[in-house]
């Protein structure tokens, strides 16, 4: 679960959203493992078995880290921001450290430039992912080389996160798992 609330958020379903971004980001194995305090502290490169974290919360570690031959990156966090944009955010926002609750504003702020919040809130996440797809490079679409989740995956993990989707969603969502199961 993100660390901020539901009402700072803008509802639960936002928190929901924050989790699945995370899931999608991280993994379920690095976000259960305690010492990564549920990702905040994941620096990209981590792999269940070879962590590397961040060693506090003071501020971005700005760290490149080569991800395979020719890409380097410097994301960190639960949703792994990268370290170019984070002194905007972190002026912008008023962010006094790169800790949970920073993270998960930054990350609510980039949902927010992407026009997608009103979208979450409404449970209109098919969308909102489609639309956030060029900031998290696991979301389907995204393009960066790097695996991709499905659409299917993502509001399944929306809804153990306890999100509500809408009818249309939904209706997918439940057709999507049929068309598995048959």
């Amino acid at each position: 679960m993100p660390r901020i609330t539901p009402q700072a958020a803008g509802g639960k379903n936002v928190c929901a959203f924050l989790d699945v971004l995370a899931f999608a980001e991280i993994g379920k194995p690095m976000l259960k493992d305690p010492r990564t305090d549920d990702g905040y502290r994941v620096i990209v490169g981590s792999i269940p078995s070879k962590l590397i974290l961040l060693d506090n919360y003071a501020d971005h570690p700005r760290r490149s880290v080569k991800v395979r031959k020719g890409l380097y990156s410097t994301a960190a966090g639960r949703y792994q921001q990268l370290s170019r944009f984070w002194p905007h955010y972190r002026d912008q926002l008023g962010l006094p450290d790169f800790g949970p609750l920073s993270q998960d504003r930054c990350a609510i702020q980039q949902i927010r430039e992407q026009r997608a919040l009103p979208l979450i809130q409404a449970g209109e996440i098919a969308e909102a992912i489609h639309r956030c797809r060029n900031i998290w490079a696991s979301l389907p679409g995204a393009g960066y080389g790097q695996h991709e989740h499905s659409v299917e995956r993502l509001l399944l993990e929306f809804k153990r996160a306890q999100g509500e989707l809408c009818e249309s969603d939904q209706t997918w969502y439940d057709r999507a798992k049929l068309r598995r199961a048959a």
